[in-house]
């Protein structure tokens, strides 16, 4: 029997060395990404940093990937294309970065790992996030939450420009 694709949905960010420049590579490497197909991807938003306050905001948006890379092998992936584009990971979390690609959601599936936790834990809380994938799949689901889309009233006071 066949292996069927996953749809899978990536977040991409980026506040350093042209961040519009590093998502449009971005997006390229993601549709030259080995057993994958890429579907679509939303617009790019603008929203402030959620970490330390001096820093440059950032630009975000979310791709739609057909796959048949397991889970692990796609997380490589992402951040071999991370590495590429200059990423260099140190231990301050939400610092300034070339790339950031989180695996937002791989199916419907539940992944608690210690390398991945799918749903990616910081869905809910972040319009940067629900915004751009509600842009591209304004029908979808949480895995044990149900519609993504009762969550914009909650992010309504968020601040997020649509670029």
């Amino acid at each position: 029997m066949m292996p069927t694709a996953n749809t899978v949905y990536i977040g991409l960010g980026s506040n350093l060395n042209q961040p519009q420049a590093q998502l449009n590579q971005a997006i390229e490497a993601l549709k030259n990404l080995t057993q994958s197909h890429l579907i679509k991807h939303s617009s790019f938003y603008l929203s402030p940093p959620m970490g330390p306050t001096d820093q440059n905001d950032y630009i975000n948006a979310v791709v739609e990937l057909k796959t048949y890379l397991q889970p692990l092998a796609l997380l490589d992936q992402l951040q071999a294309i991370e590495k590429a584009q200059g990423r260099v990971r140190n231990k301050q979390r939400w610092g300034a970065r070339t790339l950031d690609l989180d695996l937002l959601l791989y199916g419907q599936q539940v992944i608690q790992q210690a390398r991945l936790e799918v749903p990616h834990y910081g869905i809910k809380q972040r319009a940067f996030v629900v915004l751009p994938l509600l842009e591209i799949a304004p029908s979808i689901e949480l895995p044990n939450f149900g519609p993504l889309n009762r969550l914009t009233q909650k992010l309504a006071n968020q601040e997020i420009t649509k670029l």
